[in-house]
This record gives C-alpha cells, sequence and structure tokens, in this order.
C-alpha cells in the first residue's frame, strides 16, 4: 500500500508502505473518496472532528488518488469526471482544520484487498484509530462489501467506536458527487454550488492561444487545466473570480469551442480577466466559477459578437456590485 500524509497542507512524510508514518496517537478517522468536499462529505468530516475534539483525539481524514471509480472502471470502459483535483482536495480538506490527511493510491491490486485487512492495516495499525466515522451509505474493501456494519465489527475486534452520519438532504434532495456531476453538465452552476457549500474551482496553467479574444477587445487567458480528468461544465459563458498576487479579480469565463472565429481547437476554458492587463503565460490560476450568464452560440458577424461580449461584461460586473 502507498501511502502520502499531508500535515497543514504541507507534505510531511511519504513512501511506499506504512511503516513512514507520523509518531503514533490515538485518531479519530473518517475516511472517503470525498470527491467534491461537498456539504456531505463536510458533515461527515465535521462529525468527526466534534469526536476528535471531545476526545483529545488527532483528526484524521483518509482519502484515494485517483479516484476508485477511475481504476475500477478503466476495465470496463467507464469515464469519470472529477470534481476536484488531489492539489484541490487537499486544500479544501485542510481548511476545514484538519491534523492529518492521509491519501492512500488507490490501485487494482489494493481493489483486491479485504475490508477486514485494509482496516486493521492502515487505520488501526498505522493510524491507532479509536473513532471511526463514516456516511450512511459507505461501501469499502473488495467490491464494496464492507459497510457500517461490517465496520462496527471490526471496531469490537480491534477497539475503536464508530459513528455512523445520517444522509444530507437540501430542500429535500439527496446531496451526491453524481447529482453535482450531473448539475454542472448541464451548465447549473448556482446548483451546483449550493450542494458543494462553495464555488465550482477550475484550475490550471495558462498557456498561449491564438490571442483571438485580443483582437475583439476582450483579452483572455488559456487554461490548461492541472488534471485531464477534472469535470468542465456545460458550454457557455460563466461569471467566475481569481485572485492574482493577492489581488481579487471579477472574471468572465468562456467554456466551448467559440464557433463564431474559431472551432478548430476544440474545446477550451478561456477567460477575460476584467481590469487586468498583465502577462500570465505559465501561471497557475485557480477560478472560482459563481454563475451562468448564457449558453454559447455561433453570431452571424463578428461585430454581433462583439456586441454580446459587452453584454455579457456589463452582466458580470452589475453581478459583484
Amino acid at each position: 500500500m502507498q501511502v502520502v500524509f499531508y500535515q497543514n497542507r504541507k507534505l510531511a512524510v511519504h513512501g511506499d508502505g506504512v511503516a513512514a508514518v507520523p509518531q503514533p496517537q490515538d485518531s479519530a478517522v473518517t475516511i472517503g473518496s470525498f470527491d467534491g468536499v461537498h456539504r456531505g462529505h463536510r458533515k461527515i468530516i465535521s462529525s468527526m472532528l466534534e469526536t476528535a475534539r471531545q476526545r483529545s483525539f488527532r483528526s484524521v481524514v483518509v482519502t484515494f488518488d485517483p479516484h476508485p471509480r477511475l481504476v475500477l472502471g478503466s476495465e470496463t470502459g467507464e469515464r469519470l469526471d472529477v470534481l476536484t483535483t488531489l492539489e484541490e482536495k487537499i486544500e479544501q480538506i485542510a481548511e476545514l482544520g484538519v491534523d492529518l490527511l492521509v491519501v492512500v493510491r488507490f490501485t487494482s491490486e489494493l481493489a483486491e484487498w479485504s475490508s477486514e485487512n485494509f482496516i486493521e492495516e492502515l487505520l488501526v495499525r498505522t493510524l491507532s484509530a479509536k473513532s471511526v466515522t463514516v456516511g450512511y451509505d459507505h461501501g469499502f474493501g473488495r467490491n464494496r462489501r464492507g459497510s457500517g456494519k461490517t465496520l462496527a465489527g471490526l471496531g469490537a475486534l480491534f477497539g475503536f467506536s464508530v459513528q455512523v452520519v445520517e444522509e444530507l438532504r437540501i430542500e429535500g434532495e439527496h446531496v451526491s458527487s453524481t447529482r453535482i456531476r450531473a448539475l454542472l453538465k448541464s451548465g447549473m452552476i448556482a446548483e451546483a454550488n449550493r450542494f458543494l457549500g462553495e464555488p465550482y474551482v477550475l484550475s490550471g496553467t495558462v498557456v498561449e492561444g491564438r490571442k483571438l479574444g485580443r483582437a475583439l477587445g476582450f483579452p483572455t487567458v488559456n487554461l490548461k487545466l492541472s488534471d485531464p480528468q477534472k469535470l468542465i461544465p456545460h458550454d457557455g459563458v460563466y461569471i467566475a473570480a481569481t485572485s492574482i498576487d493577492g489581488v481579487h479579480y471579477r472574471v468572465m469565463m468562456n467554456i466551448g469551442n467559440r464557433p463564431t472565429v474559431s472551432s478548430e481547437e476544440g474545446r477550451c476554458v478561456e477567460a477575460h480577466i476584467l481590469c487586468y492587463s498583465g502577462m500570465l503565460y505559465g501561471r497557475a490560476l485557480r477560478f472560482s466559477v459563481l454563475a451562468f450568464i448564457r449558453r454559447e452560440k455561433k453570431f452571424d458577424s463578428i461585430d454581433a459578437l462583439q456586441a454580446q461580449l459587452e453584454k455579457d461584461k456589463k452582466t458580470v460586473e452589475l453581478f459583484f456590485e
């Protein structure tokens, strides 16, 4: 089992096995993929943190990279678009005040481990778990055969308590990564953000494009996403925000093929950063996607496109007033 440990957002210890581990300490632990770190996940992590506080335990989150479905689905051709890159997940979980984040390298070999072996090896021997918190639908081990009931039995054997957190529903709707993916793919960014608990993030490196936006009077940065598995919302124009050197900027973001001026480069993510004029090639940027403006469309002329872009820019400005 390959394991990496993070403390305070920084890599603390890493190695090819469980021998490379921080000092033993009684721990409250929660475990899951936590893709999106949405409000349902935060409810589970908050419950674990409360147990850690009450019992003076170290708080630990265990997650996996890559997402287990990326490994297991490769055999069937199933594609999974992830809501968070590993770096985004590390940052979001660290912001919740967790003492230790454990990232387990998920492989086809690990998938064959029994739930009993995994729990004993990682949670008990490595992390000294005295309390384990999971969601109501948590499954683990080979073919996800392990359940809350399985975990309770192992807890009785190895000496840790088990807390199962109830389902979170918002306005009667179940909160899940699957539901959030569907919303994003439909361009329903506000609804997705409501389930996430914070704005959806697109992060990557600024690369050189064909400078078509500059020719239109709307210079853009082209974003190469840091993870090719990252879910890109439905094609369209969005309101977003970013920070550059500590300064916050309003952003008009376009996702799609730019049918009026060029569709040769395929689908891309580009952003017009209002009131910014510096060079950003090679810089890593993070955009918070806040609201949907309109679908992408092909205009009859460049003049018509420019007129629409002026309207879109005004919509962005009014959003932040």
